[in-house]
């Protein structure tokens, strides 16, 4: 599908000063958008997203009422927060519209920013120009990433200072309802010596035709801990492409765990760029697919410090006619030496019709290294529902216990009880 204009140069300007961004973004915005005229769309392995729509729409941006209370929020955004908690860290967004904010007491006493985007480019503008779409995501990787930094509506900005360990975790919530479009920049910069947990989620209310278009940056220095949890659920009418990439420096660690629950079509790439000596990426993926969605995943570590560990480890489970790609990819690069990259990839089937495809991939560039992978593609194994039937528990019952156990590998480490509930119950709707 090709480009719409109808969001040209003009538009963007009058967007960008709208919100009263500074020159700096209102021109990377305009180069962003020339330059998404010409890059290809990409390519991800094995999946075909020719006819996919993820750049055709006729509305930008839609305004939202704020929420003046927690108590507001629909249902099933309300199971996601503890809205009784009068001293949370938590940043939610309706559509386009920051909707509610509220910084904890220790948030606040220790110097931690978090706000939505625009806010953060007017207030603390330095500091976004340093990171946003610099070392992380590149504006000209392809069409879609230059589209994203042309047209970005949403997102949040989350700064920790120097040596601040935060103890409780930061949520941020993305309630899609009428947007058809949605391009949401998440940047997250945790400095050095500190630690912080940060957990999003997307969730649809109702079932709107959308595109969205999401990127993440993540920036762990020196000695920072960042562990970042994200459980998406947006409904099937959404197309959806998303982004994610962690940097990690000297002695950081950056650990992921995702709960990939979306309906619709979904291409998704999770990056972590191990740049520092001694630093460490984890990313904990589970997926379930189901109906005719197409899902491609492709999680990718990449070792340039020595003394570098990287982990991927990925459950799927597939269902009805859904296909999902799974590509797991262990880069070392040469003179990451003593570094060390490991993965496993395993998908269930649970239809004749389901397909799922596992690709561990390793590409070393130097020898003094260790690194190994498993992937496997099958059915609920017979034998542990033998096993389970015969001490007089159903065969649906048998089945929901098995892929629970294959499941809980990343539902065990969300990092919020309330999400890890809500991964829990969706997980529980899909593979009924």
């Amino acid at each position: 599908m090709e480009t719409q204009i109808k969001f040209d140069k003009d538009y963007v300007a009058g967007f960008s000063s709208k919100h009263g961004e500074p020159d700096w973004l209102k021109d990377l915005r305009l180069q962003a958008l020339e330059k998404s005229e010409e890059l290809p769309m990409p390519r991800p392995d094995k999946t075909n997203i020719k006819n996919w729509n993820l750049t055709d729409f006729d509305q930008h941006t839609v305004e939202s009422q704020t929420y003046t209370s927690l108590h507001d929020l629909d249902d099933s955004v309300k199971i996601l927060v503890d809205a009784e908690n009068q001293d949370q860290t938590l940043y939610i967004q309706r559509d386009h519209t920051p909707a509610y904010v509220s910084l904890s007491e220790e948030a606040k006493s220790k110097g931690v920013i978090i706000t939505d985007i625009f806010t953060a480019v007017k207030e603390h503008g330095d500091l976004v120009q340093k990171y946003f779409m610099q070392n992380g995501v590149k504006v000209d990787e392809h069409k879609l990433t230059a589209l994203h930094a042309a047209l970005m509506n949403g997102g949040t900005f989350v700064y920790v200072p120097k040596n601040v360990e935060l103890q409780a975790p930061l949520q941020a919530v993305f309630v899609h309802e009428k947007a058809k479009a949605v391009f949401n920049h998440v940047l997250v910069v945790a400095e050095d010596n500190s630690s912080v947990t940060y957990v999003e989620n997307y969730i649809s209310v109702n079932s709107e035709e959308a595109i969205f278009n999401i990127v993440t940056e993540v920036f762990a220095n020196t000695n920072a801990r960042v562990t970042y949890g994200a459980v998406d659920t947006l409904s099937k009418e959404v197309t959806s492409y998303v982004n994610r990439r962690g940097v990690a420096g000297r002695d950081a660690r950056i650990e992921w765990a995702l709960g990939m629950m979306n309906d619709g079509n979904t291409v998704s790439e999770n990056v972590t760029n191990l740049m520092g000596d001694g630093s460490y990426g984890d990313t904990k993926t589970v997926v379930v697919g189901r109906g005719e969605q197409t899902q491609n995943f492709t999680t990718k570590v990449v070792h340039f410090g020595k003394h570098s560990e990287g982990y991927i480890l990925k459950h799927g489970v597939m269902k009805d006619s859904a296909t999902s790609i799974f590509n797991g990819i262990g880069k070392i690069e040469l003179g990451a030496s003593k570094s060390n990259a490991e993965q496993e990839s395993r998908v269930l089937m649970l239809s004749e019709k389901a397909r799922g495809d596992a690709n561990p991939i390793l590409l070393i560039d130097e020898d003094d290294v260790t690194a190994g992978h498993a992937a496997s593609v099958g059915r609920v194994d017979p034998l542990q529902l033998f096993y389970l039937m015969s001490r007089g528990i159903s065969q649906a019952e048998a089945e929901r216990l098995v892929i629970y156990g294959f499941l809980n590998p990343v539902v065990k480490k969300m990092p919020i009880e309330g999400v890890k509930k809500q991964l829990v119950e969706v997980i529980e709707r899909k593979v009924r």
